[in-house]
């Protein structure tokens, strides 16, 4: 009986020779090129607004941007967080042709249509397990903030609640984060 072939992992050097596309996003999931859809103008407002409001709370500790990129296991994994905060140190020390090796210490997956529990549950995990203190989840649909912090079981936040920043020793009201 012939052995089965063990699948070719990409590395990440091998992913950044592949050509840019504009039509989708990929990403390497555990040395898997994964293509994912790219989001409509209502994930980006969202975006744009969480950076807006959690910018003045951490500009003294790091940095909150959209669409950062991570190397959360840095030989077979490149993937983007929505929202990212990283600290200030970690991000003055990635150079610039590179990518931050682990997670950033807040990631926030903004929920899209094309998302699926499991895909979001894995990405929590190795968030959580590669850097990350906490993990948010944003859904739009729903208007929910759920938060995982490392070790812990998610906290589900509604409208009428205020999303604590630990990190930065502040909150964020629900209501503000979904314009409402």
């Amino acid at each position: 009986m012939a052995a089965a072939a063990e699948p070719l992992l990409m590395t990440v050097e091998e992913y950044r020779q592949l050509p840019d596309r504009e039509d989708v996003i990929q990403e390497l999931h555990w040395g898997t090129l994964v293509t994912l859809p790219r989001p409509k103008m209502g994930h980006a407002k969202l975006q744009s607004r969480l950076v807006r409001m959690l910018h003045p709370k951490a500009e003294h500790l790091g940095i909150i941007a959209a669409e950062v990129a991570f190397r959360a296991l840095p030989e077979y994994d490149l993937r983007g967080a929505d929202v990212a905060y990283v600290s200030r140190q970690r991000w003055d020390a990635t150079a610039a042709d590179d990518n931050l090796h682990g997670s950033p210490e807040l990631v926030i997956e903004v929920l899209s249509p094309s998302n699926t529990r499991a895909e979001i549950r894995e990405k929590a995990v190795l968030c959580l397990s590669s850097g990350a203190q906490e993990f948010w989840v944003v859904d739009p649909k729903r208007e929910t903030v759920s938060v995982t912090k490392q070790g812990g079981v998610p906290t589900v936040y509604h409208v009428s609640d205020r999303t604590p920043l630990s990190m930065f020793d502040s909150h964020l009201d629900v209501s503000a984060i979904f314009g409402v």
